[in-house]
Order: structure tokens, then sequence, then C-alpha cells
């Protein structure tokens, strides 16, 4: 992938210092004392041009977000796209908010062992040929990473408009010995699903009459605790036999 930026666009990002992290690394372990906080943070991996990263922490002004790219221009469309959606409320730069610069191949650099809570994988690039199958963002490779960074209520979210990238991942997930949940073969089924953030991938493909398909997959203790004890809870009651009627 090749992207043309615009000139100076290196100046541009460090003129946004605090907001744009140009050394992630320098970060690791640290990235709640960079927010003054210690509410969750959830991380896009591969997050384009950043309008999905944006909305989320728009609407969701209580948990920190981090956007990764590896690419200048797109971390430039990104901090563009989430100024222009906080500007609604008269906030220049969003306090929920940072993009990095950063290579995922690299992701354990970036973050200290279960210091991210969820991680959205929007649109991955499927690399649909099996011999590249390892460069899946789903490859168990890129799962044990994950595993040792998410925290106890840690949680991996995927969309994809790849048949072969979602059936490839569902496998990695059960191989893995992941609990999935939520899965959707075609999540805008019924018309845009309101309850979910759409990235310009998706925005593209809904309106080509594309399937987009999703699915969560939990990691951290905590959050498989809660999902036996409530999800679980759901069809325990529905196969109970009912009581003769009187």
């Amino acid at each position: 992938m090749r992207l043309r930026g615009r000139k100076g666009i290196r100046e541009n990002l460090e003129a946004q210092a605090g907001f744009v992290i140009l050394d992630p690394r320098s970060h690791k372990g640290k990235w709640h004392a960079l927010f003054g906080n210690d509410r969750p943070i959830y991380v896009e991996l591969g997050m384009g041009k950043g309008q999905f990263i944006s909305q989320m922490s728009f609407r969701y002004p209580d948990i920190n977000f981090i956007g990764i790219d590896m690419y200048d221009e797109l971390i430039r469309r990104a901090s563009e796209k989430a100024r222009l959606a906080w500007s609604e409320r008269d906030v220049e730069t969003p306090p929920n908010l940072r993009l990095a610069l950063a290579n995922v191949e690299f992701l354990e650099d970036v973050f200290a062992e279960g210091e991210i809570e969820r991680i959205f994988l929007n649109f991955s690039d499927p690399w649909p040929k099996a011999r590249h199958a390892r460069r899946r963002l789903t490859h168990p490779r890129f799962l044990e990473k994950y595993r040792r960074l998410l925290n106890r209520n840690g949680e991996i979210h995927l969309k994809t408009d790849s048949q072969t990238l979602f059936e490839f991942s569902l496998n990695a997930f059960a191989d893995f010995g992941l609990q999935m949940t939520n899965i959707s073969l075609n999540l805008h089924r019924e018309g845009p699903n309101e309850q979910h953030v759409m990235t310009e991938y998706e925005t593209k493909f809904h309106g080509q009459g594309v399937n987009i398909h999703r699915c969560e997959a939990i990691v951290g203790e905590d959050a498989l605790k809660r999902y036996q004890e409530h999800r679980l809870d759901a069809y325990r009651m529905q196969d109970k036999p009912q009581e003769p009627q009187q």
C-alpha cells in the first residue's frame, strides 16, 4: 500500500505532539499516565482514515482509545477526522484519544502485559493466499501477542467483509481456546445497525450490498466469567421445561 501524503506531513504530525504519538514505544507501560486516568484502553489496529476510532472516542468519552497505523498519511487524516468529530462539543483535541504510528508486528514493544482491554480488528487485510496466512491479524502468532497484552477483561472485536478471513479467524479463535460470541454473518441485514460505529470501508461495502461479518472473542478471565454468568443463563432459562398449566 502506497499513500501520497501532503508535503510537510511529518512536520504536521510533529506539531500535534501529545495527541499524535510518533514514538509509542516510549509509552509502553505508561499509557494510563499519558491519558491522566486509569480508565480502560481500547485499541484499533490498522485504523485507516480514522472514522471508527474518532466516532468511538466521541460516543464513549469515559473510555481511552488508541488508533494505530503504520502510515504517516493515515495518521494525519485520522487526526483531522477526530478533531472534526469533537468540534461538535467545541473541543479542539479529543481528550480520550491518541493516534500512534506503529507496526502491529511489534505491538509488544508498544504495550505492556495487561495494559489494554479491547482490541478492534476492522477490515484488516485478508491476505487471501494461503501462503500469506501468517500475515493475517487473527493468525495464532498475533493471538498470542493479544493474549499477553489484554487484561482480565480483554476482548477482541472483529469486523470484515472477507468470508475467507472470517472463516479463518473463527477457526483460529476456536483452536486458541477462545470463547466466541455475538457472531454475525450479515451485521447490517436489516439496515445500518445503529449500535455499531461504521468504518469507511464498512459504509462503502454496506452501500454495495456486501455482507459484513462480525464476532467477538473473549480473552480475559473476568470477561469470560461474566459471559458464563450472564449470557449462558439466558440459554438455561430457555431450556428449562415449562410447568404444566392448571
